[in-house]
């Protein structure tokens, strides 16, 4: 598996642990930076990690900001992004589960390292449960089809 990770700098304080949880479960890390704390804009990190997993370069993104929501919602606007922003446990399962999320998107002003590992441990090992959950994945797609013109 081969995973991309982004950040700005109110994210970076997640990005060591989290390498080190996909370096010991041998995931191959493409790191698109940030690698300092000096102010950054989140938008151009996020796409690099989205346009990764939309053309298949890698298999999945993990995303990280000061809350995860700017860098979410910058990710999302790639074609086939499904970018999800996770704070517990539950929802970083459930965005695997239900929504197929291929891009976990995290603060580092929100939770901890210690959680954020905790979180893509959950978000890695959760399966896509598929059945009704395929119809709204599905009707997510035909909302992209609509509008990526």
């Amino acid at each position: 598996m081969k995973i991309a990770l982004g950040c700005d700098h109110g994210g970076i304080v997640l990005k060591p642990a989290i390498k080190e949880l996909l370096e010991n479960r041998n995931i191959e890390i493409v790191d698109f930076g940030c690698y300092t704390t000096d102010s950054v804009d989140y938008p151009d990190f996020a796409l690099k990690v989205a346009e990764a997993v939309s053309t298949g370069s890698v298999d999945k993104g993990i995303i990280l900001c000061g809350t995860g929501i700017g860098i979410s919602i910058a990710a999302n606007k790639v074609k086939g992004i499904r970018a999800a922003v996770a704070h517990d446990l539950f929802t970083a399962e459930m965005c695997k589960k239900h929504n197929n999320a291929n891009i976990i998107s995290m603060g580092g002003r929100v939770v901890t390292p210690e959680l954020a590992t905790e979180m893509v441990k959950v978000w890695l090992d959760s399966e896509f449960e598929g059945g009704r959950h395929t119809t709204r994945v599905d009707k997510i797609t035909k909302i992209e089809e609509k509008y990526f013109k």
